[in-house]
């Protein structure tokens, strides 16, 4: 491959210039530019600016920004999109999306340095899960492990507070294998802050709880029942909050519900089930990957097993769901995948054949052809896209 020449301005006084750290690094590193320290609370997103403009070639080329590991490993501070991209005639300056998957807090130094504010045990076993609510005065953490639900305050600067509510979801499953216990995967607010909505895989049902948003408290309002075996993993809501989609790892489908709230009294009826694959006897599909699209009009899974991706038209009025294609993604097992926000390219992460597979997309002819070679990435697991600038 033929390398290429990329300019680049100083928009900036402060601004560092892009370096190789070592002769074997893969990228040169850019550096913030802050005029105060930068404060990033758990599951908060940030732009963080560098100062700098870059001026690419032409439309042959395109610049792609990640997170150095260490930033993820040590800190859990990774690329809020997951890979950043900057278009060949993008000419403003260059700020990093920055989201902390942490259940620590961090402050963004000036230099670029990172500080670390505090840390705060949540009395059980590892998170695998971590939210807050629309106000952003708490974090949910879900425990896979030891079906615990735990609530913690976060405070003005940033730092994380006490716990202020804690519950272990008890019971057992249908499946002695894998579900014979709680395993909470998710836990979502609806739009309104009112409701935590937590899917507890090994209980195949979503546990409803009422919050308290003075006093950081869940209480139990309702349970939405899925199929037994079902193990509901992942929640999306949409845009105006008015529809909850609930997707199911083991039986590979989608539950929409309709959700309204009465006089403190919430209903969810459900109004539709799509399924994302026939399942046969024997099966080892599993569905994986939740997301919509940037504009809310298209809902994508992927489906590990058979290795395909999913995508379906949302029709915003009713919150129904329609099928546009079912297709390969040239990989093993797709952990995760996503739309460009441009909705004319899809990524899928392959975590079994370790790469990233590129695809030109048609939503109006229900099309998708494969962009490029594949690329490698050791074990990718997860993936958001968001245009810099």
């Amino acid at each position: 491959m033929e390398p290429i020449t990329v300019k680049y301005k100083v928009l900036d006084s402060r601004a560092r210039t892009p370096a190789y750290a070592t002769s074997g690094s893969a990228a040169a590193d850019l550096c913030a530019v802050l005029d105060e320290p930068l404060t990033v609370q758990p599951m908060q997103r940030v732009l963080v600016p560098t100062g700098l403009a870059i001026e690419l070639p032409g439309a042959h080329a395109v610049a792609l920004v990640y997170a150095r590991s260490g930033l993820s490993i040590k800190h859990g501070l990774c690329m809020a999109n997951g890979v950043g991209v900057v278009d060949s005639d993008y000419r403003g300056e260059l700020k990093v999306p920055m989201v902390n998957l942490g259940a620590e807090a961090y402050t963004i130094q000036p230099d670029g340095d990172l500080e670390l504010i505090n840390f705060a045990p949540i009395n059980g076993m590892r998170g695998c899960y971590v939210s807050t609510d629309y106000t952003d005065r708490y974090l949910f953490v879900a425990g896979y492990h030891d079906g615990k639900l735990t609530v913690l305050r976060l405070k003005e600067d940033g730092s994380i507070g006490e716990i202020t509510d804690e519950i272990y979801h008890k019971g057992l499953g249908s499946m002695a294998e894998r579900n014979f216990r709680p395993h909470i995967n998710c836990a979502r607010m609806t739009h309104d802050n009112k409701y935590l909505l937590v899917a507890d895989q090994g209980m195949d049902h979503v546990n409803v709880y009422r919050f308290d948003v003075e006093k950081g408290k869940v209480k139990l309002e309702d349970i939405i029942r899925s199929e037994m075996e079902s193990a509901p993993r992942h929640i999306k809501i949409s845009e105006d909050g008015k529809y909850i989609y609930i997707l199911h790892e083991l039986k590979c489908y989608i539950d929409v519900y309709e959700y309204a709230d009465n006089n403190n009294d919430p209903t969810f009826e459900k109004i539709q089930t799509v399924e994302l694959i026939k399942l046969t006897r024997g099966n080892t599909n599993s569905a994986s990957a939740f997301s919509f699209s940037l504009d809310y009009n298209y809902l994508l899974s992927s489906i590990a097993g058979d290795n395909s991706v999913i995508v379906f038209d949302v029709d915003k009025k009713t919150g129904l769901l329609k099928k546009n294609f079912l297709l390969p993604i040239s990989g093993e097992y797709p952990k995760d995948a996503e739309f460009f926000p441009d909705n004319k390219f899809l990524v899928s992460l392959n975590h079994e054949s370790n790469t990233m597979t590129f695809f030109h997309i048609d939503l109006e002819h229900g099309t998708m052809i494969m962009n490029g070679p594949a690329m490698k990435v050791n074990m990718p697991n997860c993936i958001l896209f968001h245009k810099l600038g």
